[in-house]
This record gives C-alpha cells, structure tokens and sequence, in this order.
C-alpha cells in the first residue's frame, strides 16, 4: 500500500501546485484520501483506480475504497488516475489509452475519494482481451458540500442503437472489439472519456445544477463531440506538417 499511497501523494503535490493561482477555488484538500467540504466552482480531487474485480473487495465480499489499507492495491497490479474538476461543472475527462491498456490491469475501475466521510463507485468493467468500454458518465453525489456517493449513470446503449461497430453488453454498456483499438494494433482510438457531473447540494446549501444539464444533453456526447474537435484540429494541423 506504501507505493500506492506514494503514488497518491504525488499527484496531489503536482495538482497543489498547479492550482496555486486559482483565486476562485477555497478547497484546499489536494489528497484524494482526505475529506473535503466543498462550494461552488471549488475544485474537488478524486481518483480512479485500475484493477481486477476482486482487488476492490475485501476478504472478496466487501466492497471498500481503495484509500483504505485493507486492500493491498500497490501490489495488484494496478494504476491510478487523479482528478480535480470544478464542483457543479460539466467535465470531461479523457485517459489516454495509447501506452495504457485497461485491460492489462484487471479491466475494472472504481471512482473513490475521502478518509473518513470515504465514498467509491461501484467497480465498473472497463476492457478485457475481448471488448472495450470507452464513454462513461460519473455522477459525483453531494450533501452539504460533503460527497456522499459516486455512481455510473448508464443510458441503456441508447448511444450506439443500430451501430454495427458496436456491441451491447448487459444491456447497459456500449463496447467495441479490443483488437479494433490502435493500442492493440487496430485503427480505433480507444481513450476513455468520462463524463462527469455533480448532484445534491454545497456547503451552504446551494444546489448542484450539472447532473440536470447532463440529463438535458443526453441525446449529446461530450466525448465524441471532444473527438470531432480533436481530428478536425489535427487534420487542420497535417495539412501544414
């Protein structure tokens, strides 16, 4: 647990001093296995965490948040990812899969934040060697600025109905083939993109309004807008290479 929890201290000593500058966010938690009460517009660290299944399990029947010690996460084969949006903004964020295979780290992932008041999200599949999940949307659930839950919000492959580049798993999740992805030799760019709101009420009881923008804007996908974005820039930028 000392390399995770290294690994952790890290990051938040890089976020810290990149947000030095940023006169509107009062939080000054940066560790995302410390408690935070938060406010509007304040930025908020959490972590995502790669693994197995059964790594997030204690004793393989409880489910806990990798902040706690009980679970032995530096030596199972696993990685990090930390995070500090804006509270009550429509984020994306996106992990960069073309050194990182998801499916090389147990497949699964768990959203997680907090010490004592600790909350996590249930594991969700992420990879394995057959298919790939890419578009999520994390909902971050709050009471009195404290963070009480994370929770996937799934849209019942709404988003991929009738596209045959897809496939429908559990009826809940849009997957494409893992070899189609370029980190495996594929054409497909296979990044993850995470797109996340916030939901309850801030530390002086204001109430969240991004998870009901999100549900506006369903029919919408951050991410493919961000990828449309994205190629358009860097045919832009080809045509002068």
């Amino acid at each position: 647990m000392a390399n995770l929890k290294h690994r952790m201290i890290v990051l938040a000593m890089f976020l810290a001093m990149l947000l030095l500058t940023e006169g509107s966010d009062s939080n000054h938690v940066y560790n995302p296995c410390a408690d935070a009460t938060v406010q509007k517009s304040d930025g908020f660290s959490f972590g995502i965490a790669f693994a197995s299944r059964d790594s997030f399990f204690y004793n393989r029947t409880l489910q806990l948040s990798p902040c706690d010690r009980r679970l032995s996460l530096s030596s199972a084969n696993s990685q990090i990812a930390l995070f500090r949006p804006k509270v009550d903004e429509i984020s994306l964020l996106t992990i960069n899969t073309s050194s990182f295979s998801p499916d090389s780290y147990g497949g699964y992932m768990v959203a997680f934040s907090g010490r004592k008041y600790a909350a996590r999200s249930p594991a969700a599949f992420v990879a394995n060697s057959t298919y790939t999940v890419t578009s999520f949307t994390l909902v971050l659930e709050f009471k009195k600025g404290r963070l009480q839950n994370f929770y996937w919000k799934r849209d019942g492959c709404a988003s991929c109905s009738g596209n045959s580049d897809f496939v429908c798993l559990n009826k809940q999740d849009c997957a494409i083939k893992t070899n189609d992805c370029k980190n495996k030799g594929g054409k497909v760019d296979c990044s993850l993109g995470i797109q996340l709101a916030f939901s309850g009420t801030d530390k002086h009881d204001s109430v969240f309004n991004s998870w009901y923008e999100v549900e506006n804007l369903r029919q919408y996908s951050l991410y493919n807008l961000y990828s449309s974005l994205k190629n358009s820039l860097t045919s832009q930028y080809n045509k002068y290479i």
